[in-house]
């Protein structure tokens, strides 16, 4: 194998896969990209078994070939080198290192058979369908701040990923929970994905993904199997993960339906007194009160360490006086998935979960269990 290719184009695309890559491994092929340079292209792949993404970059090869080479050490290298240096890989057949030029540089990096490297294969896909990037982007975004990351727990270690109808209206909707607090959020159905079975697609994947939607695809193609779940990317990427092999609980028990107590606030004014008063709050519990009388809502916390903290805002709140407990730094994540100016909380008394949306937007509904202050 032999190849040019230009820096900053290997160093965006070893940044995706090597990200891919366990820093400790007990098997030594799962520390390696496999580089594999065909025609004019290098497709880098990388795995831990549960994952595996595929990159295609332009590249000048002179003699096509396979290798497989230490990510971590590679990517090191190449982002060390200056901006817009040439790089040269090269293996001669039967040879067990790599050898990399660039301007003076020269390195040789020990490789592993290209045959050990494993094949996450996507497996029969049953359904396939594609989603703008753009409503990925938003259904990843406004849900992944409620995965949990309670191993024991392990169905709600992703996004549950399906088809429902909201109003009457087909829908993909997308729901992450911890326990503590649930984002829901719903994007147009789109064609081919009616019939698709609930998915939870793993909080690791659902992380590489996210960076992948950045280079600016504007379409993902989404194709299921029983088992995996793989997404194509316009650029050249390709992701493929196992899912969770769980049941996703059923999130619409814990959606209350019929909270009568409306909280209506400006967004930016409440979450900036939340962030303030959260200050004097203690490190383990980050408790503040909320308490709400006709127009006007007052946030306090205290510690015996810190002292004390209130702030008064104006609100629009009609029903009767109530006092209730959150978790600041839980209230900020869906705080800061609200994209308008106001968001409004329904509530029905100070231990019932309080359901909390963006005033013009139904498409995302979050959910918040109370804490005893």
């Amino acid at each position: 194998m032999k190849l040019t290719i230009e820096r900053s184009t290997l160093l965006k695309a070893l940044g995706h896969v090597q990200s891919v890559v366990e820093r400790r491994n007990t098997i030594p092929i799962l520390s390696n990209v496999k580089l594999e340079a065909r025609d004019a292209g290098l497709a880098l792949s990388a795995t831990d078994l549960d994952l595996a993404i595929v990159e295609t970059v332009t590249a000048d090869v002179q003699v096509d070939g396979a290798i497989t080479a230490p990510a971590h050490t590679l990517y090191d290298i190449i982002r060390k080198l200056p901006d817009g240096a040439q790089v040269e890989l090269s293996q001669t057949p039967g040879d067990v290192q790599m050898t990399l030029r660039s301007g003076r540089s020269r390195f040789a990096l020990p490789c592993l058979p290209v045959e050990d490297f494993p094949n996450l294969g996507a497996g029969e896909a049953t359904h396939t369908f594609t989603l703008a990037a753009s409503e990925l982007q938003t259904l990843i975004d406004r849900t992944k701040f409620a995965i949990s990351t309670e191993e024991t727990r392990y169905y709600l270690n992703g996004i549950y990923l399906h088809a429902a109808t909201s109003s009457g209206v087909p829908v993909l909707r997308a729901v992450a929970t911890d326990g503590h607090r649930l984002a829901r959020v719903e994007v147009p159905l789109p064609e081919g994905a009616a019939e698709m079975p609930g998915v939870i697609v793993p909080r690791k994947a659902v992380t590489e993904l996210r960076k992948l939607i950045d280079e600016g695809a504007l379409d993902v193609t989404i194709a299921l199997s029983e088992t995996k779940v793989r997404f194509s990317f316009g650029h050249g990427g390709t992701l493929t993960s196992k899912l969770i092999d769980g049941t996703f609980p059923d999130y619409e028990r814990v959606i209350p339906q019929d909270n009568d107590k409306i909280l209506e606030v400006d967004k930016k004014l409440f979450s900036d007194a939340v962030d303030r008063v959260s200050a004097i709050s203690t490190e383990k519990s980050r408790a503040i009160k909320v308490a709400m009388d006709q127009g006007t809502v007052t946030l306090s916390a205290s510690s015996p360490e810190a002292g004390s903290a209130v702030e008064e805002l104006e609100c629009s709140y009609a029903a009767a006086a109530l006092e209730i407990g959150f978790n600041s730094r839980y209230l900020l994540d869906i705080m800061a998935q609200v994209e308008g100016d106001a968001a409004r909380f329904a509530m029905a008394d100070a231990a019932s979960p309080t359901v909390i949306r963006e005033v013009a937007d139904a498409s995302a509904v979050y959910v918040l269990m109370p804490m005893r202050v």
